[in-house]
């Protein structure tokens, strides 16, 4: 795909509105009750290699609202050869729902085949950005379309790194013409983490490649802050998203909670808190009523359990 159609494409994705992961928790009431909301995401992975009744059920909603796939496995900077068998199975997938985008994140996940389960961190040298761009341009040739990367949470940073990451993503996009997933509560939380200003990073990403945003939870512990998406958004995430939405002008926004989930409505209505905002309507700040037994037993680590089996479940011990 060349720089001049990524750009042409990206540029055409449309606004979707405000919108919800889609979970299996809420299956049956979405088929029974086909709520209003603009859109759905969906974990690409925990249908890519389903059949029967999951993809059935993907395909009955990809019928009645725009279902984005949102990856967690394309491990776009790794060192390891990209997994072409991955990407023709996920062509295959978003071909069949016709999903607007194809999103993941900028991370690698591991290395010689084995999958950490997780979203790890890239150093931001010049060296990573140039074997990323070479990776994104072929993985949008192999999906001929886009695609949409998501900055990661993150909790520490490298000394060899020599970009901030606003600059790499920004060249990232002046090079292959891909778009950007805004993680607001990421934003925070990495932010946070390494002691630097979320304002000033909202500032200095490339908004105008922002095609989607990210609403979550997290867990203050003090001194740190963990992205666990299961609960309700912050208020000082709400206020960061209010400049944000100024920034991109407006894009597609979707809320992710991903454990403990509640049922649907009290899910639908905290994405619609986002209305507030994008109306530029103020309001006092709400209260967190989450009990600390609650906090206590919320997972310390980034929520792709759900989506995938724990990292442990396949690994094999050799004696030495």
């Amino acid at each position: 795909m060349t720089l001049a159609k990524a750009n042409a494409h990206r540029s055409s994705l449309p606004n979707l509105g405000l919108g919800l992961g889609l979970r299996n928790v809420h299956f049956e009431h979405i088929l029974e009750h086909w709520p209003r909301l603009d859109w759905f995401e969906a974990i690409s992975e925990n249908f890519m290699d389903s059949g029967g009744r999951p993809r059935y059920i993907l395909g009955q909603i990809a019928e009645h609202y725009p279902v984005v796939l949102h990856g967690v496995s394309m491990s776009i900077g790794s060192t390891d050869p990209l997994n072409r068998h991955y990407l023709t199975k996920l062509k295959k997938l978003a071909d069949a729902i016709d999903t607007p985008w194809i999103s993941d994140h900028l991370c690698w996940t591991g290395i010689l085949g084995l999958n950490t389960h997780d979203l790890l961190p890239l150093p931001l040298t010049d060296e990573t950005l140039n074997h990323v761009i070479e990776r994104v341009r072929t993985v949008q040739d192999i999906l001929e379309r886009p695609l949409i990367l998501e900055n990661p949470s993150t909790y520490l940073t490298f000394r060899q790194s020599t970009l901030e990451e606003t600059e790499f993503f920004s060249q990232l996009a002046a090079a292959t013409g891909c778009g950007f997933l805004l993680d607001v509560n990421n934003v925070f939380v990495s932010c946070y983490n390494a002691g630097t200003d979320p304002a000033a990073y909202i500032d200095a990403f490339p908004c105008e490649n922002v095609v989607q945003m990210h609403l979550a939870g997290h867990q203050d512990c003090g001194d740190h802050i963990i992205d666990t998406h299961d609960g309700i958004v912050r208020q000082e995430v709400w206020a960061l998203f209010a400049r944000a939405w100024q920034r991109t002008g407006g894009s597609s926004v979707l809320l992710e909670w991903d454990s403990n989930i509640p049922i649907f409505n009290i899910c639908k209505d905290e994405v619609m808190k986002a209305r507030r905002y994008i109306s530029n309507i103020t309001e006092q700040p709400m209260p967190m009523t989450e009990p600390e037994q609650h906090k206590a037993q919320l997972p310390l680590s980034t929520p792709v359990d759900f989506m995938v089996a724990p990292a442990m479940d396949d690994a094999v011990l050799i004696d030495s």
